[in-house]
């Protein structure tokens, strides 16, 4: 006969019986929750220290405009790059600066447990999100086409035809080439 052994049947004390219990597991997972949201309403980026750090991730985008992005993948790999970085107070455009202050609004908006910040002018006058700060990091979002930094008339004349008639030189253009048509003769042979 098998030995009995005791320690394996050994009575669960209350806090392991807790442990092991769907109820215990998800109390004990809505705890970790509530921490992770205190420390994120502590943590929350001021509204100067969002504004900053908004500003120049927006330089920062601005003076990448040299560098073709593809697609999203780019932009996202971008601006996490922009976290960790600061934008070089040498190669300021100050036109392009300058109009971009002249075109575009940045606001910062307070929520719970975190801050966004929305680009607004007239291309989106609802406001666009190129950023967010929780945890005292501020994320960027932005793209350079959320930005408007140049404008102009959308179209000339509103009493202008759309389609305009051609236009035919006065000057010797050549002549016109000896262009028989073809008429299928069917089958010679037979």
């Amino acid at each position: 006969m098998e030995q009995f052994n005791r320690d394996t049947y050994k009575k669960q004390n209350l806090w392991q019986q807790f442990y092991h219990s769907c109820l215990g597991k998800i109390i004990i997972l809505l705890i970790i929750c509530l921490i992770l949201l205190i420390i994120a309403i502590m943590s929350r980026p001021t509204e100067g220290m969002m504004s900053w750090q908004m500003e120049d991730n927006i330089r920062e985008c601005l003076q990448d405009t040299v560098t073709v992005h593809g697609d999203v993948a780019d932009e996202a790999v971008a601006n996490f790059g922009r976290i960790f970085t600061h934008a070089d107070t040498t190669l300021n455009d100050k036109e392009v600066l300058d109009a971009y202050h002249k075109y575009n609004r940045l606001e910062i908006y307070p929520h719970t447990f975190y801050r966004t910040a929305r680009i607004h002018n007239n291309l989106h006058p609802e406001g666009v999100r190129v950023g967010v700060g929780i945890f005292s990091i501020v994320i960027p979002t932005v793209s350079y086409n959320d930005l408007v930094i140049a404008t102009g008339p959308v179209r000339g004349d509103y009493d202008q035809r759309l389609i305009q008639d051609a236009v035919v030189p006065d000057d010797y253009v050549g002549e016109n080439p000896n262009v028989k048509p073809y008429h299928y003769q069917g089958n010679p042979d037979n």
